[in-house]
């Protein structure tokens, strides 16, 4: 599970810091629009939108919200803390990149994926490693609830009775 929570934290981490964070090569001349998050997330609207899934107030939204919300849970992902929570939420969002990534593959759309702020088109390689790390994410949601009925180590043991 710790090897499922470090892959899966940092992966999410850095898919969120390169779509808000990374410079954007664009306009290269223009330092002050190099390193432009505003330009940055309307980038990413653009990748967002020629999924054609949602509405223009949807994109947005997306936008501007999908790559903190990433940062965010891979940190809470990566520290343990409310694991049952944070694991389940980032399972959702992964079975929702895989569907995603899966309608456009099979509708044969000529777009790039957009996870790491790269034009990477999608094609079956992209569509396996997102299954592979949904079934990740699976596997880690499971294990934090078996973990979580389970005393923690260093509760004290209970002593034994002496007759």
């Amino acid at each position: 599970m710790l090897l499922g929570r470090v892959l899966l934290g940092v992966t999410f981490i850095y898919a969120g810091y390169s779509k808000a964070f990374l410079p954007n090569h664009t306009f290269w001349p223009l330092f002050f629009l190099k390193f432009s998050i505003s330009t940055n997330l309307a980038n990413f609207a653009l990748q967002v939108e020629a999924f054609k899934l949602l509405p223009a107030w949807g994109v947005q939204f997306v936008a501007h919200v999908l790559p903190f919300t990433e940062i965010a849970l891979g940190l809470l992902v990566l520290t343990g803390w409310k694991l049952r929570i944070w694991a389940s939420l980032l399972t959702a969002i992964m079975l929702g990149f895989f569907v995603v990534v899966l309608r456009a593959y099979l509708l044969h759309m000529d777009i790039n994926c957009g996870c790491f702020a790269t034009p990477e088109p999608i094609n079956l390689k992209k569509v396996l490693e997102d299954a592979a790390m949904s079934a990740l994410a699976i596997l880690m949601t499971t294990f934090a609830f078996i973990e979580a009925r389970r005393p923690h180590p260093w509760a004290a043991a209970p002593k034994p009775e002496t007759v």
